[in-house]
């Protein structure tokens, strides 16, 4: 199997310099640069397009919430956001900016290497704590406004894209999906994809949130 290519972004050496070693320890995976701020995150993800971006939301120069913005525009993706997770703007701006994933700080080198390789295959709804209270922060009665884009009219979708959009709102994986609903992993990854260009959505994430803002109207 082929690697999964990783770009490795933190202002703190000491930091950078742990994450890297974790990552070049584990099989199938590949560090193919390191950058000490957003700016360079920018310049190198761009140029190298790896399959994941771990990204510091806090940085000089750039910060991870603008350097993830840019990335996702030009077509990088896979943007996992590290955060120390106080629900501050910064963890909010990435969501908007379309991050596949986030990350505690104190996350072990295991939960480390799973939610790369989780971002890696498409999907980013990682780290339960952090799915679970963002959710309840973007969802449901005193959410934030603003926060995703607003969903279109449910009636753009198909009735198996909104199976599919349900499931992505329960946090669940493709290969569950696709065991749920009795379709190919491969088919559900079609869906996603459909339901996050109709809904003018860039993450799991997102379509997540989109997901049970539809249900809190719907209850």
């Amino acid at each position: 199997m082929t690697a999964v290519r990783v770009l490795v972004a933190d202002d703190q050496p000491a930091v950078r310099a742990g994450l890297v070693l974790i990552l070049r320890s584990r099989p199938g995976i590949e560090v193919v640069a390191e950058a000490p701020d957003g700016a360079a995150a920018v310049e190198i993800g761009l140029r190298l397009r790896p399959d994941v971006v771990l990204m510091d939301l806090r940085m000089p120069r750039l910060d991870g919430v603008a350097a993830t913005r840019e990335l996702v525009a030009g077509g990088v993706r896979g943007i996992l956001a590290l955060t120390t997770f106080d629900l501050d703007e910064y963890l909010f701006g990435a969501l908007r900016a379309g991050a596949a994933g986030f990350l505690l700080k104190d996350a072990s080198a295991d939960e480390l290497v799973e939610a790369v390789r989780t971002v890696a295959r498409g999907e980013g709804v990682v780290a339960p704590a952090v799915t679970r209270r963002v959710l309840a922060a973007f969802a449901g009665p005193g959410a934030r406004a603003g926060t995703v884009p607003a969903p279109v009219p449910l009636g753009l979708l198909t009735g198996r894209e909104r199976e599919v959009l349900e499931c992505l709102g329960a946090g669940l994986s493709n290969a569950t999906i696709a065991a749920r609903l009795g379709i190919a992993e491969a088919t559900t990854k079609t869906h996603v994809s459909r339901i996050l260009a109709k809904l003018g959505l860039q993450s799991r994430m997102q379509a997540a949130i989109a997901a049970r803002q539809v249900r809190s109207l719907d209850t």
